[in-house]
């Protein structure tokens, strides 16, 4: 069980996105390989609003300062797509 830096609600690892933060990035890891400190999130573009507005990666990844979100945001909207197309 993890619980979702967005919404917070606490769900199965299988169900959740797996983040790192890469060089002030942070980046998806699908395979949960990838090292240092994880956060999960939904794969739902609210759960990325209310993660954001909430200011929850700073904290997810006990990191000071603003942390660049664009690659997380393209993957969620790229699977957001996928899943209305069916």
């Amino acid at each position: 069980m993890r619980t979702c830096v967005g919404c917070r609600v606490r769900t199965a690892k299988s169900d959740l996105l797996r983040l790192v933060v890469v060089e002030g990035v942070i980046v998806p890891d699908p395979r949960g390989r990838m090292p240092g400190r994880g956060a999960h999130l939904h794969p739902d573009p609210g759960c990325l609003e209310l993660a954001e507005r909430r200011r929850a990666f700073p904290r997810a990844f006990r990191l000071q300062g603003p942390l660049d979100a664009d690659v997380l945001r393209a993957r969620v909207a790229e699977r957001a797509a996928r899943q209305q197309d069916g």
